[in-house]
C-alpha cells in the first residue's frame, strides 16, 4: 500500500524463542511492512537452536555476532548499532525491538524522541523499564495464545482511564472515537492489550462495557456514556429509602452499593457520569458520607 509504515524488525535470538518469530511478524503486519527482518546471534555456537529453519522460511537475515568477552552481550551492542545507522538512513516509519532484556530500554527511548514507533515484544519477565520505554508493548506469550494471561493493568485500571478521557473530552465539547481510545490508551499504558481480556477486538472491548454506547458515524465509531434507564432522582429516593430502614439511618457506602444494584437493574454509576460512588452520594442533598458511612441529613 501506498502509505503503509515501512517497519525494522530487530530480534535479539539470545532472549527469544524461534517459536515466537511467526506471531511476531503476524502481529506487525497490523502496523506496517517489515522492510528490515534480522536476528541477532552467534550463529556459531547454536546449531540445532530451530533458529536456521525459521530464519530461511520468513526470509530473516541473521547477523553473526561473536561473544569476544565471556560475561559480555555483544548482540545488545550490534543491534543497537544497526538500529541507529537504519533510524539515520531515514528508510523506516518504525522499529520492532524483540527481546526481554532491559538493555534496550535506552535505545527505544532514542528512537522514540527521533519520531519512531517503537514496538517492544518480549516475554512476561521483560522489565517494566523497557516496556514503557516502547510505544506499545506486546507480550510474547500473548500473541501465541499458549495459555491465559493475568493483565498487568487490571480491568478496573483500564476501565477508569476510558472513563476519564471520556469526561475530558466531553469537558472541551469535544466527541471521542474507538480510534481515539486505543491511542490514549496505549499512550497511558504501553503493554495494553484487549486480547489480555479475551476480546479480539477494542470495540468488542468497550461494547461489553455496560456504562458505554458505541454508534457508527461514517468511518468512525463513536463512544459516548451510557444514559441511565432510572433518573438519578429516583436513585436518591431509592437510596434515601433504604438508609431510613437502616439501624440509626445510617450504614456503609458497600452496602448501600450492594442494595442499590439489587433495587435497580444493571445500576452503574457511570451511567451518571460519576467515578466513584462517594461523591455519588455525597451530591445528593438528602445525604451526607463521613468516614465510608452514609446517614440521612435530616437525622435527628
Amino acid at each position: 500500500m501506498e502509505n503503509e509504515r515501512r517497519m525494522a524488525v530487530l530480534i535479539d535470538s539470545e532472549n527469544v524463542s524461534p517459536k515466537y518469530v511467526k506471531y511476531i511478524f503476524d502481529e506487525i503486519s497490523n502496523y506496517g511492512i517489515a522492510t528490515y527482518k534480522r536476528a541477532y546471534g552467534d550463529w556459531a555456537s547454536r546449531t540445532g537452536s530451530g533458529w536456521k529453519d525459521i530464519m530461511l522460511k520468513n526470509a530473516i537475515t541473521p547477523v553473526q555476532q561473536y561473544g569476544y568477552t565471556q560475561g559480555k552481550n555483544s548482540t545488545d551492542s550490534a543491534m543497537i548499532i544497526d538500529a541507529m545507522d537504519i533510524l539515520y538512513s531515514g528508510k523506516v516509519d518504525g522499529f520492532c525491538i524483540v527481546s526481554s532484556d532491559s538493555d534496550f530500554t535506552r535505545l527505544a527511548s532514542r528512537l522514540r524522541e527521533s519520531g519512531m514507533l517503537v514496538i517492544g515484544m518480549g516475554e512476561k519477565k521483560t522489565v517494566e523499564a523497557f516496556r514503557t520505554s516502547c510505544s506499545l508493548f506486546k507480550y510474547l506469550e500473548v500473541l501465541a495464545e499458549e495459555e491465559d494471561q493475568n493483565p498487568e493493568i487490571s480491568r478496573e485500571e483500564v476501565e477508569e482511564t476510558i472513563f476519564k478521557i471520556i469526561a475530558d473530552n466531553d469537558a472541551n465539547d469535544k466527541e471521542t472515537t474507538v480510534g481515539e481510545l486505543g491511542n490514549k490508551l496505549s499512550n497511558r499504558h504501553a503493554d495494553f492489550d484487549v486480547r489480555n481480556y479475551g476480546y479480539s477486538k477494542l470495540s468488542k472491548f468497550l461494547d461489553s462495557m455496560k456504562a458505554l454506547r458505541l454508534e457508527q458515524h461514517g468511518n468512525n465509531i463513536l463512544v459516548t456514556l451510557a444514559e441511565s434507564e432510572v433518573p438519578k432522582e429516583d436513585v436518591e429516593k431509592i437510596a434515601i429509602d433504604i438508609v431510613s430502614k437502616a439501624k440509626d439511618h445510617k450504614m456503609g457506602l458497600p452496602e448501600l452499593k450492594q442494595k442499590l444494584e439489587r433495587r435497580i437493574p444493571n445500576f452503574n454509576i457511570r451511567n451518571y457520569k460519576y467515578s466513584k460512588f462517594s461523591q455519588f452520594i455525597k451530591d445528593m442533598e438528602g445525604m451526607r458520607v463521613k468516614n465510608n458511612t452514609v446517614e440521612r441529613k435530616d437525622k435527628g
